[in-house]
Formats: structure tokens, sequence, C-alpha cells
């Protein structure tokens, strides 16, 4: 078992960078495979708590290892959210292990995901500098944007110990609607139909078990109209409130995968997912559960007997599809990897000796 390192305070984290020559910062361990490096593991969860939050300005900087739900709750108070739907809420996800990670919920397809929202990082690279990147206000964004190659790096560039993020106010009101659908062709047509008309869904999802779901938000007294709309063209219904809640959160705690199983994300094109359903099916009949989020730009696949095996991972490269194991055993990339030259020219600026692992072993 790896050393766990367990800074409280900034100082205490700079000082276990300095003494520790190979280490990679964790969080709530809710994503483990994007972590299974046998290295000394730097805890961020006593690096917690709201540092700064301004309403007026939708605004708020949080320690790294503040979990999600108790920003969560104070934006709340304020009638205001992060659109991009945060994912394993219940589960104690961090602040900073969503970034890490780069994963977002059904709320991305409006109003867009990670990078879209985070405005300025505090953080430890490297040789050890605690250093600061972008800034606490929306008008602030002169120069290269580096915070945003925070989203997805997985810990490898440097330790993240605070985050400034900007927040919307809360819908007005919302409706989902279950559409019904056949096959894998029809729900991509449907998708793609729905994301090209003019109702400006706030989600758009086609979970396992069949249907396309579709999140509206406007003023309480459009929701109707559009609802009647879209139902006069498609058949489905209206979910109840209750029922809305808990679809959307089983979604964004990932309750329907498969629990000791592989679970990963893919990156496709709507027309994509006919293709990947099917090639996941013929690696068996009854393990494969595909969660197609974002109107059919991303999918989540949890198989139950374990990570894609090399003729399923080569097929999925020759599709052009590409992805990343979040829980599970397997290799950290599957399907079609690379990195790019300004990955390393970033890595080589903040990690100069290694100290992180590197992203594409």
């Amino acid at each position: 078992m790896s050393q766990l390192i367990e800074p409280t305070s900034l100082d205490e984290l700079v000082a276990a960078v300095h003494q520790t020559p190979r280490l990679l910062p964790v969080g709530a361990g809710t994503k483990p495979r994007l972590t299974a490096v046998d290295v000394p593991k730097l805890s961020l969860r006593g690096l917690r708590g709201i540092v700064e939050y301004e309403p007026d300005e939708f605004t708020f900087t949080a320690r790294a290892g503040t979990p999600v739900h108790e920003l969560a709750a104070a934006l709340a108070a304020r009638g205001q959210y992060l659109p991009f739907d945060p994912l394993l809420l219940a589960a104690g996800a961090t602040l900073g292990g969503t970034v890490a990670s780069g994963l977002n919920g059904p709320g991305r397809l409006r109003y867009g995901g990670l990078r879209d929202f985070i405005l300025g990082v505090r953080f430890v690279d490297g040789t050890g500098r605690l250093l600061r990147l972008g800034g606490k206000v929306v008008k602030n964004a002169a120069g290269f944007d580096l915070p945003k190659f925070f989203v997805g790096s997985l810990g490898r560039f440097g330790v993240l110990a605070e985050l400034t993020f900007k927040v919307f106010p809360r819908p007005a009101a919302t409706r989902t609607l279950r559409l019904d659908v056949t096959d894998a062709g029809h729900a991509t047509q449907l998708l793609l139909d729905l994301a090209r008309g003019r109702w400006e869904p706030e989600a758009l999802d086609h979970p396992p078990g069949g249907g396309v779901y579709v999140r509206l938000s406007a003023a309480e007294a459009a929701l109707p109209a559009l609802a009647e709309e879209i139902l006069g063209r498609w058949p489905g219904a209206i979910l109840s409130a209750t029922e809305a809640e808990r679809f959307w959160e089983d979604l964004r705690e990932f309750r329907w995968i498969h629990p000791d199983g592989w679970l990963g994300k893919v990156i496709l094109h709507p027309q994509q997912f006919p293709a990947l359903q099917d090639s996941v099916a013929r690696r068996s009949k009854d393990d494969a559960r595909i969660h197609l989020s974002s109107g059919g730009n991303l999918a989540y696949v949890s198989l139950a007997g374990g990570p894609p095996d090399e003729a399923l991972d080569a097929h999925w490269s020759s599709l052009g599809l590409r992805g990343l194991s979040v829980r599970g055993a397997g290799p950290l990339w599957v399907g079609g990897r690379s990195e790019t030259q300004i990955h390393a020219a970033v890595k080589h600026a903040l990690d100069p000796q290694h100290r992180f692992p590197d992203l594409f072993p």
C-alpha cells in the first residue's frame, strides 16, 4: 500500500511536495482507477472550506479538499449552482478531484463543462513553488488560460490547493420528459433532432434501459407549452418532480453501473453510438451498460466482466473512439490515445523533475 501524506495547511502542503521525490495528489477516492499509481499519495481532504464567496459577482474560491456537496449547499442557499452537474456528490467527491478528473454531468450540454467555469487555481508545482494562475473575477482572462489545463490533468501537473469558479443562478423551474425509443439508431436520431431544435434543452441523456430523457429549464409559465410541443412530435411522458430528481441523481451518482465492474468514459459523436453499443454487445450478451450523455457526445460504459480486452480496445481505436478508465482494473486509456505537444510543454514547465507520474506512460 502506498504511503499517505495528509497536510492540513498550505505550508504543510508545500513542505510535503519538497520532501517527497515522487507523489500523486488524491481526493476522496471516488474514481479509484485515476489514482492507481504505486507512489506516495498526497491527500487533500485536510484542505477544505470556502475561502471566498461573492454571490453578487457569481464567483467563489474554495480549497481543493472541499466536498462538492458542501459547495452545492452553500450555492443553493443563495439561489445559485454549478450548471455542469458535478458527479458523485453523495459519494463525497472533492472540488480538486472533480477538476483533476475532468468528468462532467448531464448539464454540460447547454452550459459547458468544467473548463468553461474555472477561473483560477492556486497550486504547488513539481519544484515546490506555490503559484497562482488565472483570477477571481470573470473579466480577467489576459494571456494563456492555464487553469483550464488542470481540468482532466489527473494530478500530473501539480497539486491543486485552491480553485476559483464562476456560477450561475438556479433555473426558475425545470421539467424532465422521457421519450420512447426503439433502438440505438432511433435514440441517436432523436438526440440529434432535439439538439438541433429550438427548445434548448438543459440535458439530453439516454441511460441504460432505454428512453431519451430531456431536461428543460425556463420560467414556470413557459414549460407546459414546451413540453406539449415536444410530446406532440415524439411519444413519451412527463416525469413528476420526485421522479425527475431521483433519475438525475441516480445518473450523477453512477447507481446504474456494475458495482465491482469496469467503468470508463468514452468520447464520441452521437452517430457513433450504434457502433459503440454493437461493439460492447458482441463482447458479452449481458454485462454491458451504456449511459449516453451530453446529447450523445459522451458515453459512460460499465462492463461487469472487467476492462475492455485487447480486441475491444483495438476496435474502439479503429472507430475513432477514445476513453478513460474511471473504475476497475486495466489500462488508464482505452481506444485511441496520444500526447499533444502543448501537453508535453505544460508538463515540462510545471513539473520538469517529473515528481508527479506521467499522464501518458
